[in-house]
C-alpha cells in the first residue's frame, strides 16, 4: 500500500469534515447540563466522629476483591502513622489525623440522648473519644465523574446504582482519568506488561446487585459507614448536624463538591484539617470541561484515518528499507565479485610468474647437467688417448 503526502492530508481533511457534520449526533465527552444523579441511587455516609481506625474496612475490601496480602497485617495500626493513598492493590485506606483545638467535645453532648430519628447511627450518638480522627479514603463515585468526562472511549460510566464503573476491555491506557480525578484516586498497573488496568473502588457493585452491603460498610464495628439511598443519607446527615451541632461542622462533604458525590462525609473539624480538598467548588467536571472536550468526537472520527495513514507510511518505510537492503546486498555482492576477480587475476599472474621461474630453473638445471656430462665425457676420452 502506497500513498502520497497529498493523499494522506486529503484523507484527514475529509474525515474532519465528516466528523464535524456528525458532531451533533455523537455523544460528547462532557456536557454543560447539570446532573443531579439517578433517582434512588445509593451512596455511603462516612461519619468521621465514629471511626476508630481499626482498618477492618481495608481488610474486607482486600478480601472481597481478592487482593494480595499487604506487607503488614491489617491489625498492625503502625501504618496509620503515615498518610497513605490508594494503590492498585489497595482500593481503600484509613488515614489518621491529630485533632486540632476545637470546642466540640463528645462529652459536651448528652451521650445518653435518645436518637430515635437517626436511623443511620443507632439509638445513641457515640463519638470517637480517642486523641485522633480517622478518615477512610476511596473513590467518591461522583455524580458526574471527572474520570468519565476525560475518557474518550467511555471506559468509565456512572451506573444507576451510584457506582462509577470501569470497563477494562475499552480502556486504551491513556490514563487521562488519573489526571482528571480531583481526589487523586485512580491508579495504574504499571507492573502488568500485557493487560494493565486502571484500579479503584467499585462501591462493591456486584454485592449491591446481589442485595448485599458494600464489604467495608458491612464489617464496620462502629457504624461509621452507612449505606443507603443518597438522598436519604443527606437527610439523615443533616438531622445529625441539627441534633448535635457541637459535634459536627455544618457541612455535608460530597453533597455539592464537584457536582456531588455518592460518598458523603460528616466531620467534627473543617474538612481541610483531615486531608480533604475544600477548593473544588460545586461545578461538576463536565461543566468545567464541556468546551475543551466538545472536540472529542472529531478526534475519535479522525483516529482510524490517522492510524491508516500511519500504517501506510510505516509500510512504505518498510518497503523502502527492504529495497535499500536489497540494493546494499547487491552492491556488496558486486564489490565482492570484483574483488574476487582482482584476486584471481593477481593469483594468475603470480602463478604464471612462478611457472616461468620454475621453467627457467629446470632449463638451467638441465643445461648445467648436460655441460657436466659433456665435460665428463671429454675428460674420459682424453684419459683413454693417453
Amino acid at each position: 500500500m502506497t500513498i502520497t503526502r497529498r493523499k494522506f492530508l486529503g484523507w484527514i481533511g475529509g474525515a474532519a469534515a465528516g466528523s464535524a457534520t456528525l458532531a451533533g449526533t455523537v455523544a460528547h465527552g462532557a456536557s454543560n447540563k447539570e446532573f443531579k444523579g439517578y433517582p434512588g441511587s445509593f451512596g455511603v455516609l462516612h461519619d468521621i466522629t465514629k471511626c476508630i481506625g481499626c482498618r477492618k474496612c481495608e481488610q474486607a475490601c482486600s478480601e472481597v476483591n481478592a487482593m494480595p496480602a499487604p506487607n503488614k497485617p491489617f491489625d498492625d495500626l503502625s501504618v496509620l502513622e503515615k498518610e497513605r493513598r490508594t494503590t492498585v492493590t489497595t482500593h481503600t485506606v484509613v488515614n489518621k489525623f491529630d485533632k486540632r483545638e476545637f470546642d466540640k467535645s463528645a462529652t459536651s453532648q448528652s451521650g445518653n440522648a435518645e436518637d430515635s430519628g437517626d436511623k443511620l447511627g443507632g439509638d445513641k450518638q457515640v463519638i470517637n473519644s480517642s486523641g485522633s480522627l480517622f478518615v477512610k479514603k476511596q473513590c467518591n463515585h461522583c455524580l458526574e465523574p471527572a474520570c468519565a468526562s476525560a475518557c474518550f472511549v467511555n471506559a468509565f460510566k456512572k451506573d444507576r446504582t451510584g457506582a462509577v464503573t470501569y470497563n477494562e476491555s475499552l480502556c486504551v491506557g491513556c490514563r487521562y482519568c488519573m489526571v482528571a480525578c480531583p481526589f487523586n484516586i485512580p491508579t495504574y498497573e504499571y507492573d502488568e506488561p500485557l493487560t494493565p488496568r486502571v484500579m479503584k473502588c467499585t462501591l462493591c457493585l456486584p454485592r449491591i446487585q446481589e442485595g448485599k452491603l458494600p464489604a467495608c460498610v458491612e464489617i464496620c464495628p462502629k457504624e461509621a459507614l452507612v449505606f443507603g439511598e443518597r438522598e436519604e443519607l443527606i437527610k439523615q446527615a443533616r438531622m445529625r448536624i441539627q441534633k448535635y451541632p457541637d459535634n459536627y461542622v455544618d457541612h455535608i462533604y460530597g453533597e455539592h463538591e464537584m457536582g456531588g458525590t455518592s460518598w458523603l462525609y460528616l466531620s467534627p473539624v473543617p474538612f481541610n484539617e483531615v486531608g480533604m480538598r475544600e477548593d473544588l467548588g460545586k461545578h461538576s467536571a463536565p461543566e468545567l470541561t464541556a468546551g475543551a472536550l466538545s472536540a472529542v468526537p472529531i478526534v475519535v472520527g479522525l483516529w482510524p484515518v490517522l492510524l491508516t495513514g500511519i500504517y501506510a507510511i510505516s509500510k512504505r518505510k518498510d518497503k523502502i528499507a527492504q529495497e535499500e537492503q536489497k540494493e546494499a546486498v547487491a552492491k556488496v555482492k558486486e564489490d565482492a565479485q570484483e574483488q574476487m576477480a582482482l584476486k584471481l587475476e593477481e593469483l594468475k599472474k603470480k602463478m604464471n610468474k612462478e611457472r616461468e621461474i620454475a621453467i627457467k630453473t629446470e632449463v638451467k638445471k638441465a643445461l648445467d647437467q648436460a655441460a657436466k656430462a659433456s665435460e665428463a665425457k671429454a675428460t674420459k676420452l682424453s684419459e683413454e688417448e693417453q
